[in-house]
């Protein structure tokens, strides 16, 4: 269903009747006041249905979070949105109009969606990819901070991946990336953030967790890659494959920059840390230099 949201200070009954035939469409009018919530509503297209006036206060204070359309009275044209696309439709409405100018904005909302999830997907995993991660973590670093909880950050590499490209192939290589991308989707909650990172490198971002939770999320799936089966074509037996890992948490333990970039730093040192070690470990980057 796409959602068309009315936010109104008059009557918005007639608009809501010219959409009502469209099965496809769940709509719903609110408040105009209640237009700074409207992302909660998931918006695909925003109407305004308001005099010159209240326009103008919209315009001045808020910044719109779907293509827009307003029903404008005489003088509306006048006023300048803030927002990614917008249109008019004059009053009196002509409803084949209407209904044309709000079926435009549904597909460029389509088109937007579309091209927002090719610039930030991993064409072979189907992962988010690291433009993604850099948007969602600083947002997910800001809540953190506001309602003081923890985050921690997962960077997982799979050992010899080299090597199994060199004895199998590239396109066996790409095999072993996706099946062990499918295993994580299986393993995190609906709140994670996962992402492909590197050729060979996965990031998870988990809130709400501290990060001995978060370690022993990576070794139950540490010990699940140990056991998979990975078995290129030819071969009788399977290939053994482990991977290593490295977690840092928000908050950090010292006075340093509270920023994304730290926590995948952190991240990245305890990895090298695991790599030194002896590969298949995962490490805490608290607990560099105590344990060994």
């Amino acid at each position: 269903m796409k959602n068309v949201v009315i936010f109104a200070d008059r009557d918005s009954a007639e608009l809501e009747k010219l959409l009502a035939d469209n099965e496809e469409l769940n709509v719903r009018t609110i408040s105009i006041d209640e237009l700074k919530d409207a992302q909660k509503y998931n918006p695909s297209v925003i109407i305004l249905n308001c005099n010159d006036n209240k326009l103008k206060e919209v315009a001045m204070v808020t910044k719109l979070t779907a293509p827009t359309l307003v029903a404008a009275d005489k003088f509306a044209h006048e006023i300048v949105f803030r927002g990614d696309s917008y249109d008019f439709v004059n009053a009196p409405i002509d409803a084949n109009e209407f209904k044309l100018r709000v079926k435009n904005l549904l597909k460029i909302k389509e088109l937007r969606d579309t091209i927002n999830q090719v610039s930030t997907t991993d064409e072979l995993t189907g992962l988010h990819n690291r433009k993604y991660l850099h948007e969602r973590l600083e947002a997910e670093m800001s809540r953190a901070k506001r309602y003081d909880t923890k985050l921690s950050c997962l960077l997982l590499d799979i050992d010899f991946f080299k090597v199994v490209n060199d004895m199998y192939g590239y396109d066996w290589g790409d095999v072993l990336l996706k099946k062990i991308a499918e295993m994580l989707k299986g393993f995190i909650r609906k709140e994670d953030i996962l992402t492909r990172y590197g050729d060979e490198e996965f990031i998870v971002i988990l809130p709400n967790t501290p990060e001995e939770n978060a370690f022993l999320f990576a070794e139950r799936f540490r010990r699940d890659i140990e056991k998979m089966e990975f078995i290129p074509a030819g071969e009788e037996e399977k290939h053994p494959i482990t991977i290593s890992g490295g977690i840092s948490s928000f908050p950090f333990l010292e006075n340093v920059d509270e920023d994304a970039n730290t926590l995948i730093r952190y991240a990245e040192h305890a990895l090298y840390n695991a790599k030194k070690r002896g590969k298949n470990k995962i490490v805490q980057f608290s607990q560099i230099n105590i344990d060994y």
